[in-house]
């Protein structure tokens, strides 16, 4: 096979945009499908200071490598959960990244600067480990963001992460979600701007770039993730893809194009009952306080209990 555009010999093929493409030319494709959907969607403005989310794994790191090269004054945060024998390895990752790449580097750690882990977390607060993580998550973006002057936090959210969270939204009708599953979320009323400039490129693709790159990163997916109704809707995605390529991206970006707009009117987030959480003084809009600082309560107290009666 040949490169589409220099019709050299091509290291990788592309099935829904049927052509292949040779290493360099394969690099700059996902550094423009990046910057075509940066421009599309308003997504950061000239002078704008950007904090990437930063996992050490494939994605991250190559939307921090293309924001880089493209210009963007960016800053990565990485966010320790304390999965034993995991979070040790992706933080790793991100520093080495980091450093090689001269780039500033904030560091989180939940055990160390919260004195709680994403299992215990999760037990106490009666969540499952995904959605205690991504609590904690976005609560501690978004507070670095407003608290170190950043404009947009960027997310490494590929195609398959959004055609799938659609499938899964769509499957269960729930309206709320699909509304506020775009491109970007608006800034204000005390949360930072949220992008995703992955959304052209597939699981695959970022992959790729990260290979013929010669970035390290994290191989292995998170162990708390298994059962993750998300990862059996990417492989029912996958299964279709396989057959019919581009469906994935059809399915996205029609939504995007025909469906976004039919159910923007349940986009109901609740600012407009907004008060500050009386712990943190993050924007909230359920009782005293956030959800965020009664999860670290609930765990903190959970940790303190197990090294009280000596439990693992």
């Amino acid at each position: 096979m040949k490169c589409r555009v220099c019709r050299e010999p091509a290291v990788i093929e592309v099935r829904r945009h049927n052509a292949g493409f040779c290493q360099g030319c394969f690099l700059t494709h996902c550094r423009n499908q990046v910057e075509r959907v940066i421009k599309e969607h308003s997504m950061i403005a000239p002078g704008d200071r950007v904090l990437v989310a930063v996992s050490g794994g494939k994605d991250s790191l190559a939307l921090w490598d293309i924001l880089l090269r493209l210009g963007y004054s960016t800053d990565g945060l990485y966010i320790g959960l304390g999965i034993e024998g995991y979070s040790e390895g992706s933080g790793g990752y991100a520093k080495r990244f980091a450093a090689e790449k001269g780039a500033e580097l904030l560091d989180v750690d939940l055990p160390r600067d919260y004195g709680y882990d994403v299992k215990t977390g999760a037990a106490a607060d009666h969540r499952v480990p995904c959605s205690a993580c991504g609590l904690s998550k976005r609560h501690i973006f978004d507070r670095a963001a407003l608290d170190g002057g950043y404009d947009v936090v960027a997310t490494g959210h590929n195609l398959d992460d959004e055609a799938a969270v659609l499938l899964g939204n769509v499957l269960h009708w729930d309206l709320a979600y699909m509304a506020r599953q775009r491109p970007v979320l608006p800034g204000g009323d005390g949360f930072p701007r949220k992008v995703k400039p992955l959304v052209r490129l597939g699981e695959r693709e970022t992959a790729a770039y990260c290979v013929l790159s010669g970035i390290d990163y994290q191989v292995e997916e998170c162990p708390m993730s298994v059962g993750n109704r998300q990862l059996g809707y990417k492989d029912a995605l996958n299964a279709i893809e396989e057959r019919s390529p581009g469906t994935k991206s059809a399915f996205y970006s029609g939504f995007l194009e025909r469906g976004a707009e039919l159910v923007a009117h349940a986009d109901v987030d609740g600012r407009e009952s907004l008060h500050p959480c009386s712990k943190c003084g993050a924007p909230t809009t359920s009782r005293e306080t956030c959800a965020f600082c009664r999860l670290v309560e609930r765990a903190t107290s959970e940790q303190r209990r197990r090294i009280t009666v000596g439990t693992p």
